[in-house]
């Protein structure tokens, strides 16, 4: 069975996401498809607008055969170690043969090239890399334009300057340093951009202008009826589930709902404690405490006038908000630094499969080179699961009631199980 996977979010899955989906499995000729997905937490330091297991809901009913759960460890990252989680978990699945990915281009050579210069980590790149964050750059910035030193001034080097082309170069680079067989593929975003925060078109548009549909307004709890106006632009099925967790107290959440256990850990650790925690570098702990002295009384969006009181050129807000995210999950710096994620992940977390995921994870408990796990309660090492299972919890403080039983879900919830072999509609 010819499998192609793909790396996703879902933040919510919308007609762009079913485009991507179609086009992977036809580039491949695939006949099944794994899907990494990050957890509750996402690679901006963002919260996921519903849990991991409405958005696991979502991609099956799409037509995803396999769930995986890219760990939070790696789904907060930046491009680089994001990638490389995330293509360690579909190398040692043993049953992945594509990669497909969505970049701004469509054009993978380009991408290939570069990553063929990169893929060594040479000392030398490494270098000027220091150098241009020594000169205020924010990090993506300052990888483009060390990437352009490097390279050259060749007309053959891809544009850096957008995210899924960046994230593309950063999963050829993990597949070339993994030595993986898995064939790199890509085809063209279609429409609205990834960060794109207007609505262009009648059906297709970005995730952030979804969200900032849904959350313009500064609700905090959007009503049902905001809901409705995502319509026309996701699935049938991704606009049910919504409904359904917006009924349930589960959503939709954004960083505002976090922010009193937020709040609680950075008032109530010293700076020498927060210099501790990973993302939080270069004399950050001492900015957080100074802007928390600034703090308006009475703000209605408290974690975005935060986010405004930290901003500089050198703190972008994706950076800002990895810290924070960091900070309220309590991951220290030692769990996170480049050797420990040099490791990869310690097992395959299943959120679940279709009929035909069934067949793939059965191929997989011979084939797959790192534990696969079903429940974490009967896991042989739950510890691999344990930053997880925290996040999970943390997670459920942003639900609208307190629910103690969403404390340990995590650690008890068995995979989603949906047969269903075809894909739905898109519309």
């Amino acid at each position: 069975m010819k499998t192609v996977g793909i790396i996703v979010e879902y933040n919510p899955l919308h007609n762009g996401h079913v485009h991507h989906f179609e086009a992977s499995r036809q580039a491949a000729d695939a006949e099944a498809c794994v899907a990494v997905m990050s957890g509750h937490f996402l690679q901006r330091g963002e919260p996921a607008i519903v849990n991991k297991w409405a958005r696991t809901e979502m991609a099956l009913r799409m037509g995803a055969d396999l769930v995986i759960e890219l760990p939070v460890a790696y789904a907060c990252q930046p491009a680089e170690w994001f990638a490389y989680g995330a293509v360690k978990l579909l190398d040692a699945t043993g049953v992945v043969d594509a990669l497909c990915f969505g970049s701004e281009e469509g054009a993978l050579l380009p991408l290939d090239r570069l990553a063929g210069l990169l893929h060594r980590e040479d000392s030398s790149f490494r270098s000027l890399l220091q150098e241009e964050l020594k000169q205020g750059a924010s990090y993506p910035a300052a990888y483009a334009a060390a990437v352009r030193r490097f390279g050259g001034d060749s007309a053959d080097l891809p544009p850096l300057d957008q995210p899924n082309t960046i994230l593309g170069l950063h999963y050829l680079l993990a597949l070339k340093r993994l030595n993986s067989p898995i064939t790199p593929l890509t085809v063209a975003r279609r429409e609205a951009g990834f960060h794109q925060t207007d609505i262009t078109d009648r059906s297709i548009a970005s995730a952030t202008a979804l969200r900032k549909l849904l959350f313009g307004a500064g609700w905090l709890a959007p009503p049902a009826e905001a809901l409705q106006a995502l319509a026309p632009y996701v699935p049938p099925y991704t606009l049910e589930i919504l409904l359904r967790e917006h009924a349930a107290g589960r959503g939709p959440l954004c960083w505002e709902h976090f922010a009193q256990p937020l709040f609680g850990q950075l008032l109530s650790r010293p700076p020498e404690e927060l210099r501790q925690l990973h993302e939080v570098t270069e004399g950050l702990e001492n900015r957080i405490k100074a802007a928390l002295g600034k703090m308006p009384a009475g703000a209605a969006s408290p974690v975005e006038t935060l986010l405004d009181l930290l901003k500089t050129r050198r703190y972008t807000r994706t950076k800002l908000q990895r810290t924070l995210l960091r900070i309220l999950l309590g991951h220290g710096q030692q769990a996170l630094n480049r050797e420990s994620l040099h490791h990869g992940p310690a097992c395959i977390r299943v959120l679940g499969f279709s009929s035909r995921g069934r067949v793939l994870l059965k191929r997989m408990r011979q084939t797959a080179l790192l534990p696969v796990i079903t429940r974490a309660a009967a896991a042989e090492d739950p510890a691999w699961l344990g930053m997880d299972i925290r996040a999970g919890a943390v997670y459920s403080l942003g639900y609208r009631g307190l629910d103690p039983a969403e404390w340990q879900r995590d650690y008890r919830e068995p995979p989603l199980q949906l047969d269903q072999d075809e894909p739905a509609s898109g519309s």
